[in-house]
C-alpha cells in the first residue's frame, strides 16, 4: 500500500495545502484499494426511505422500478462522526534536524490537512484547535466540502508557538468540546507521560474517543550526530549546551525508549490509540490508523 505514497520530501515542495491534502489522500486511497483493506472504507449498509430534496446519487432505481417506492442506499461512511483535530503548535514542534524535509509542526499541519480532506470526503464533521500554552485558533466542526478551506486557512499560516502546557490545554479543550466525538491530537508529547494521560483521561471521561499521533524527528530518537553539536532549548531561547552526541547516545536512547514505553503504557490504560510517527514517514500509516479507528466506532 505504501509503494506509491508521497514522501515528506516530495510533499514539502508541493506548495498549496489543499493540493497537498488532495494528492496525499487520493494516493492513499489508490493504495488502499490495492491492499488487504480494499473496500472497507465505503461499505454498503442498508436501505432507507428517500427524503424529498436529497441528492439522488445513491437512489436504487431497480427498487423504484419494482416497488414504486423510493429508497436510497446508506453506506457505513454515513455515520456522520464528529472529529476535532488538536494541533500542538508549541515551540518544541518547530524542531527540524538538518537532513529532515519537514519540522514536526510542518508534518503535523500537512497530516491534519490531509486528514481533514479525508474526513470531509466521508461526510464527517471536522473541527480544528491550535494551541501552545494557550489557545491560538479555533474552527468549529462542519461537514460540508467547502469547510475544508476554513480548516486550511489557520494551518496555512500557523501561529509562532511558544512554551508548552500540554496537560493544561488538554483539560481545557476537553471541557470546551460540545459533544461526544473523536478527538485527534498531533503532538510530540514531550512532557510527563502521567500528565498527558491525565489530560486525555478527561476526554475519555466526557465520552470522547481519542487517537494520538506522536510526531518526532528521527534524530530525537537516535541522537545520530557525527560531530560536537550545539543544542538549543526552543521553548527557552538562549539556553544552549554543546556536547559530543556519540559519548551519550547509548544512554540517551535507553532513556528515550523508557519514556516512550511509559507513554504507551499510560495511554493504553486510558484506552487511547497511540500512533508513533517520524517526520520521514509517509502519511499513509496515520490515515489508515484513523480509518481503522473509525470503522470500530461505526
Amino acid at each position: 500500500m505504501n509503494a506509491a505514497a508521497l514522501s515528506p520530501d516530495q510533499v514539502a515542495g508541493l506548495g498549496r495545502l489543499d493540493l497537498v491534502a488532495r494528492l496525499v489522500v487520493e494516493g492513499f486511497l489508490v493504495g488502499l484499494h490495492r491492499s488487504p483493506y480494499h473496500g472497507f472504507s465505503v461499505e454498503f449498509a442498508e436501505y432507507r426511505q428517500y427524503i424529498p430534496g436529497e441528492p439522488v446519487t445513491h437512489m436504487d432505481w431497480r427498487v423504484v422500478a419494482k416497488t414504486d417506492r423510493h429508497y436510497t442506499k446508506v453506506f457505513a461512511e454515513e455515520t456522520n462522526l464528529r472529529a476535532t483535530l488538536l494541533v500542538d503548535c508549541s515551540a518544541s514542534m518547530r524542531f527540524r534536524s538538518d537532513d529532515a524535509a519537514l519540522s514536526k509542526l510542518d508534518y503535523a499541519r500537512l497530516l491534519a490537512a490531509s486528514l481533514s480532506y479525508l474526513l470531509l470526503r466521508q461526510n464527517d464533521a471536522v473541527g480544528l484547535e491550535l494551541f501552545d500554552r494557550r489557545p491560538l485558533a479555533s474552527v468549529p466542526a462542519r461537514a460540508t466540502r467547502r469547510h475544508l478551506f476554513r480548516l486550511l486557512a489557520p494551518l496555512e499560516k500557523l501561529p509562532h508557538g511558544e512554551g508548552t502546557d500540554l496537560a493544561g490545554m488538554l483539560h481545557r479543550q476537553a471541557e470546551r468540546l460540545p459533544r461526544r466525538g473523536v478527538s485527534v491530537l498531533f503532538s510530540d508529547l514531550m512532557t510527563d507521560p502521567a500528565q498527558v494521560s491525565a489530560g486525555l483521561k478527561h476526554f475519555r471521561h466526557r465520552g470522547h474517543e481519542v487517537i494520538v499521533f506522536q510526531i518526532l524527528d528521527p534524530r530525537e530518537l537516535d541522537l545520530d550526530y557525527r560531530h560536537d553539536t550545539r543544542f538549543e532549548d526552543l521553548e527557552h531561547p538562549g539556553e544552549t549546551v554543546r556536547l559530543d552526541p556519540a559519548r551519550i547516545a547509548a544512554d540517551y536512547r535507553r532513556r528515550v525508549a523508557a519514556w516512550r514505553e511509559t507513554l504507551r503504557r499510560e495511554l493504553r490504560g486510558q484506552r487511547v490509540d497511540l500512533v508513533e510517527l517520524t517526520t520521514d514517514q509517509p502519511f499513509d500509516r496515520a490515515l489508515l490508523a484513523y480509518l481503522l479507528k473509525r470503522r470500530r466506532l461505526g
